[in-house]
């Protein structure tokens, strides 16, 4: 834990000397697959790619930009992530949720995560929104698993109203008045890469899943564990119903992430200047 507080003060101050000067972060988004243009919206935007930050891993990812943006939203001073990092990549989930810790030490108060995912709930079109209201950590790992280091967060973090409530209400409201199809359910997260099978999907509409994909839950364990509020949604990017299941790749995917970004960024720009 110590060399882990180590690397986020190397990284911090290289943030800081390339930028000169970094206001403290009142608010990180993680943008996923297909989902970042939501950068452009930023004000005053200056970026620093994955690759030139020390202890930061690259993202491998098709549909993934791989840089870290500063700027403003509204009065709110932000970081976004364009692009992500996954366990199926074959980081280790120190990593995959190192830049969680990060914007934590820029002052973040609030987390806002998005996702491509698969809509397993047969009210569920491509191109719907779903806000996320819990989670099922299906993955078979935890990011924080190991010794713990208290002034980093405690031993034992209470995942009860996981997601915040306040900042559900507020996306509600947003939805319903610019006429945005969104429904609210429970994500499951996997490691993937593979999708899933018929048995599995069925399986996870067993148990309560709405929806289904291979990020967020790391990096939203992280951040409950640093103390961050947690806003979650997906992009419902394909129809995973067990009985009408049929093949998906990739490009369809980021095609439908990408029709849907415009009234994905229209929420959360308009989220984040109310809060």
């Amino acid at each position: 834990m110590h060399e882990l507080k180590t690397k986020i003060e190397d990284t911090i101050k290289f943030i800081k000397d390339e930028l000169k000067e970094v206001p403290k972060i009142d608010i990180a988004i993680i943008l996923g697959t297909g989902l970042g243009n939501l950068a452009e919206k930023i004000k005053d935007k200056r970026g620093i790619e994955y690759w030139k930050i020390p202890n930061f891993p690259v993202s491998t990812v098709k549909g993934h930009k791989g840089e870290l943006v500063f700027g403003k939203i509204g009065d709110k001073n932000v970081v976004a992530m364009e692009g992500r990092f996954h366990y199926y990549e074959g980081y280790p989930l120190d990593q995959v949720t190192y830049p969680v810790r990060v914007v934590k030490a820029l002052g973040a108060k609030i987390l806002v995560v998005s996702n491509a995912a698969g809509g397993m709930n047969p009210g569920y079109k491509p191109g719907d929104l779903m806000v996320i209201a819990d989670h099922i950590n299906f993955t078979g790992v935890n990011p924080l698993i190991g010794p713990n280091d208290e002034s980093l967060g405690p031993r034992f973090p209470d995942f009860c109203d996981l997601y915040d409530p306040k900042l559900i209400a507020l996306a509600e409201e947003i939805a319903k008045e610019e006429k945005i199809r969104m429904h609210k359910g429970i994500y499951i997260g996997v490691t993937g890469p593979n999708l899933e099978t018929r048995a599995e999907y069925k399986f996870f509409q067993m148990i309560g899943a709405d929806a289904v994909g291979m990020s967020t839950v790391p990096e939203v364990v992280v951040a409950r564990h640093a103390g961050l509020r947690i806003f979650g949604i997906s992009v419902i990017t394909d129809v995973c119903l067990p009985e009408t299941l049929k093949p998906c790749n990739i490009d369809e995917i980021i095609k439908t992430a990408n029709e849907a970004e415009p009234k994905l960024t229209k929420l959360i720009h308009t989220l984040i200047e109310r809060i």
